[in-house]
Order: C-alpha cells, then structure tokens, then sequence
C-alpha cells in the first residue's frame, strides 16, 4: 500500500528527481566528525530516495531509513543493490511519528525535509517525541526544514495553530520561527550544537517574500 499514491512525493518525474538529488554536504561532513568519534547508527527520517541516506552508509554509518511513499522507497531500495549496501541500510515504511526503532538505540537522527511536512502542531510535536524517544544521551540530530520567512508577513496559521499555515502549497505544512523551532526541540532535549549552527537558507529580503523555494533552516542538535 503507498498512502502517499495520488500525490506529487510518489509520481515517477519527483521520485526520479530525488533519485538524482544530490546530497547535503553540511550533513555529510557533520556525519563524518561524529563516525570519528564513535558514532556508528543513524535514522533517516522521511530519506525518500536515499538522497543522504546512501551517502550516510557509504561513509560507514548503519542506516535505517523511514518514508511513507513507497516508489521512493523503492527507488531507495535498488540504489541499496546497486551499491551493495544491504548490510548497512534498510529502508522502510513508516510515519515520521511512529518508528519501527528501538528507544535510546541510535547516534544520529536526520529529519531532512520532513518535520516541515506536519499537518498539525500535534503531529508535528508527536513526530519531536519520537525522535527524542530513539536518542541516546549525546545523539546528534541534522535538521532541514521550512522556515516562517517562507510565508509572507501577513499570512495566518490554521484556526487553533500556531505554526502550521495552508498558503504555500495548499496544504497544511509547518513553518517555524527560529524560536519556535529552538523551543520545540528544547522541550523534548534537544539542544544546540554549535558544530552545525542555526543558518537560515533563501530567506528574501524585507518586504519580499521567496522568490525560488521555500525559506530553510539548517541545524544541528544533541540529545
């Protein structure tokens, strides 16, 4: 079953695209410091085609990535042969608030592009739970995702939230302020890492909205 069938994340021209992303070299050279000081199993969280999560092993990690789509993961799956990495990355199906990952079991978890895609503060706060469910104390956690610049000033949240708006894409989707996000994540451990500090990617200029994506922040945290 792909809960996803019927939307843009399964159709062959977006799963091919991922496919051919390339993979984000902050977290790729994040990942190498942490492998040199012991780190060994990581989640990728939403890992689509394996765009990080196929790096992530080549580098010596022992991956387990989750998505909902299943041509991603298919996709995701026959990169895994081709490169022969059966030993060191599974992927699987999985929503990002429930995960098939035993508690305090991981060294890093990579939420890249998809805590954004929360369709509620609850789900997205949920989504936050289980990752801190899966951390150990010193986990390391690379985060990707939308940022309220995004939207322009006068947008509005959902009736009853706080961070989740519809504007964008017409569909509900989260887009935090950096404190919002720092907040979040403190709530359920996560703090700061200053080898990764909070940047903020394609924010416009005042007055402006974004012109070529959406706004991004890009961060690191520690359980």
């Amino acid at each position: 079953m792909d809960p996803l069938a019927g939307t843009p994340w399964s159709t062959p021209s977006t799963v091919a695209g991922f496919v051919r992303a390339e993979p984000n070299q902050v977290l790729l050279r994040y990942a190498a410091h942490l492998l040199a000081h012991g780190a060994r199993r990581a989640v990728d969280i939403g890992c689509g085609a394996g765009r990080n999560a196929v790096p992530l092993a080549r580098q010596g990690w022992r991956v387990v990535g989750t998505d909902l789509s299943q041509p991603m993961l298919g996709a995701a799956r026959a990169r895994v042969r081709d490169d022969a990495l059966e030993g060191s990355l599974l992927v699987t199906q999985a929503p990002m608030e429930v995960l098939p990952i035993a508690s305090r079991s991981v060294d890093l978890i990579v939420a890249h592009g998809i805590w954004n895609l929360a369709r509620t503060g609850r789900q997205f706060r949920a989504a936050l739970d289980e990752a801190a469910r899966i951390a150990r104390p010193g986990t390391a956690l690379f985060v990707f995702t939308f940022s309220r610049h995004t939207l322009p000033e006068t947008a509005r949240p959902e009736p009853g939230e706080s961070f989740v708006f519809t504007g964008f894409s017409g569909s509900p989707q989260c887009f935090l302020t950096a404190g919002q996000l720092v907040d979040e994540l403190r709530r359920v451990g996560f703090v700061a890492d200053t080898q990764v500090p909070l940047t903020e990617h394609n924010r416009p200029r005042p007055g402006q909205i974004a012109a070529g994506g959406p706004v991004i922040y890009e961060a690191a945290f520690r359980y």
